[in-house]
């Protein structure tokens, strides 16, 4: 990992929170997500929408990035109609969850996961927009870089380890070493029986469908660039193994054309996330 100064927030949660906006801004409906609070807080330059990364070719990584958020929020509402009364947003960036879905997060605790600066600023944004933070919404800032225990910190801010909860982190592990990852699954693994797991994670990229691989590997050439190299890659296979290792009543793999089929079948305009890409596991305790 880089040791220079970073931006923040980190450019990659800018660029899902601008991509979830593009898609209500410039995609026909039905909209899989509706979030443009992300493009509040982000704040970019008025041109934004002509940045290259907002291109006509980063389409079908939109469509991913509103997929997983669209089937992360559908866990949660799943599971909190089972009572399940805690979800956890590891790496949570300029996640607005808590934001949009007020009726939903009234039935939860929800506890944001992320670096202490990343958080510091975007409660500064909040202030600025005038936008209070939910009753129900806990910040849990942890130094995820040197291993800070992200557990404990959570039972600092009233996460309590002995009832369910839904963790999800999504667009991170990519950025981990395998070890980093699998002392991820085993720590959300101990949590109360009736837990639930939701984590993307990418397919070798020789996988990826070859229309969208250039635009891929652009993608990691970038995060190389920029100090924040992706660090690992999974078959699905691979992944419910660590899953079962880590010791997971039951693991199941997503596919992205499992979501596709779910969120954009008979869209006219051809929206949809790429095959063999970025994809889902989700483990219960």
């Amino acid at each position: 990992m880089s040791d220079r100064p970073r931006q923040i927030p980190d450019p990659t949660a800018v660029r899902v929170a601008l991509w979830r906006a593009l898609h209500v801004l410039a995609d026909p409906p039905p909209h899989v997500l509706e979030d443009t609070v992300g493009l509040a807080l982000a704040g970019p330059d008025e041109g934004w929408r002509l940045r290259p990364d907002m291109g006509a070719f980063t389409r079908p990584f939109r469509a991913s990035i509103v997929a997983r958020a669209r089937f992360v929020e559908d866990l949660v509402e799943e599971q909190v109609a089972r009572g399940v009364g805690q979800y956890v947003v590891l790496g949570a960036g300029l996640d607005t969850f808590a934001l949009r879905r007020p009726e939903l997060g009234a039935r939860l605790r929800v506890f944001e996961v992320d670096e202490p600066a990343t958080q510091a600023w975007k409660r500064r944004r909040l202030d600025e927009l005038g936008l209070a933070v939910p009753p129900f919404l806990r910040f849990a800032p942890v130094d995820l870089e040197h291993g800070d225990p992200w557990l404990a910190r959570l039972g600092g801010a009233g996460f309590d380890a002995g009832r369910p909860a839904v963790v999800a982190s999504t667009g991170v592990s990519m950025y981990l070493t395998r070890e980093a990852i699998a002392s991820t699954l085993r720590a959300v693994a101990s949590l109360a029986a009736g837990s639930t797991l939701v984590m993307s994670f990418m397919l070798p990229i020789e996988r990826v469908e070859p229309a969208i691989r250039p635009g891929v590997e652009a993608a990691a050439r970038g995060a190389r660039a920029s100090g924040t190299p992706w660090l690992s890659f999974f078959e699905p296979g691979e992944m419910l193994a660590l899953a079962r290792d880590a010791g997971f009543a039951a693991a199941r793999h997503v596919s992205a054309d499992a979501l596709s089929a779910r969120y954009f079948a008979d869209r006219p305009d051809g929206l949809r996330p790429p095959s063999n890409s970025e994809e889902l596991l989700v483990a219960t305790t």
